[in-house]
């Protein structure tokens, strides 16, 4: 059994930060689990586009508001806490957090922890 503390966590390696926001890996691909699980934080007014070529990721918001704009059919989707959105194609958006945003992140492959993101805004696998 894996028992961690979100806030024991966020003074440690675990906690990654970027541009804007910060990601504290609960799981990381090391725990064996096949997935990791993330709380990531984006600053309110905050714009971040992202393409995760190489993982899945379905993400869960937990609290503040925002929204999700799909690159390839410019639709977009207004976030909220109870909203999930799942990037079941690799889908290249835009992520906007009108206020501070909180969510849940589940990633597969499971990242190491040694990522970063590319000027294309995906991960590089890394081996673990």
């Amino acid at each position: 059994m894996i028992v961690r503390d979100l806030n024991e966590l966020k003074n440690t390696d675990r906690a990654v930060s970027d541009a804007q926001w910060t990601s504290v890996r609960m799981l990381l691909a090391d725990d064996g689990m096949g997935f990791s699980f993330h709380i990531t934080y984006l600053e309110a007014g905050s714009e971040h586009e992202f393409e995760y070529k190489n993982h899945f990721e379905s993400v869960f918001c937990m609290q503040g508001k925002g929204s999700i704009t799909d690159l390839k059919t410019g639709k977009t989707h207004q976030i909220k806490p109870g909203v999930m959105y799942a990037l079941n194609e690799h889908d290249r958006h835009i992520l906007r957090a009108e206020e501070e945003l909180v969510m849940a992140c589940v990633f597969n492959p499971p990242v190491t922890g040694k990522e970063v993101h590319q000027a294309d805004g995906s991960y590089a696998l890394v081996d673990s």
